[in-house]
Formats: structure tokens, sequence, C-alpha cells
């Protein structure tokens, strides 16, 4: 279920996935299918998860690679989950593909994300 909700957000960001919720910053976010891409790749790994483990290992790794970089963003797009979504987000079948626990793979890649801006 998508929802606008335009004070949620603060600087750049603009969707957030809590589930089953899609948030969006503004109605015309609807149309983006890369941005609903990448968050329906966050739903898949919240319910695989079963929900609550996600939000902890999410936190704990952002915690963690904030630890290694000091820098808030670059440790935000080193998050194995957000590594997986950013990689695959164009890809509209990835979810049709995806095998479970894709993200585990993205734990230990080094290469670096580009920023999708």
């Amino acid at each position: 279920m998508i929802v606008v909700f335009k004070y949620f957000f603060f600087k750049n960001y603009v969707g957030l996935s809590l589930w089953p919720f899609i948030i969006l910053k503004n109605s015309s976010l609807k149309k983006d299918t890369t941005l609903l891409n990448h968050e329906k790749i966050h739903l898949r790994q919240q319910r695989e998860l079963l929900i609550m483990p996600f939000y902890f290992l999410y936190l704990l790794e952002g915690i963690m690679r904030y630890l290694m970089y000091f820098d808030a963003y670059r440790a935000y797009r080193s998050i194995s989950f957000e590594r997986e979504a950013y990689h695959n987000e164009t890809n509209l079948n990835y979810l049709r593909e995806r095998r479970t626990f894709s993200f585990i793979k993205y734990l230990w890649s080094q290469k670096p994300l580009e920023c999708r801006e």
C-alpha cells in the first residue's frame, strides 16, 4: 500500500518502506517505477526477515558502517539492504528473479555505489 506523507521526510529522502507500507514524500512519486521498485525490494527484505529483525539488522549495520566511515550518507549507502535495492532498482523483473536472502552477498561487497540523484 502506498501512502503520501510529505512531513515524514527530511533533506533529499523521498521514499521509505515500513511494512506493509511504502511512504512517499509527494503523490507524483507514485509514477516513479524505479523508486517504487527500490522500496518493494525493501518490503521483500523485511518480509523474509520477519519484519522486526530487518529493522534491527538495518540499524545495527548502519551504526557499524558509520563507525567505519564517520560519514552518515556513505554509511547509509553501504548498508547491505540499500546496496541490494540500489543495485537492482532499475530491473523491474528483479523481484521475480531474486533469491531469498540475496542481500547477504552485499554485506562483503566493497564495490562503490553510484549516487542516484
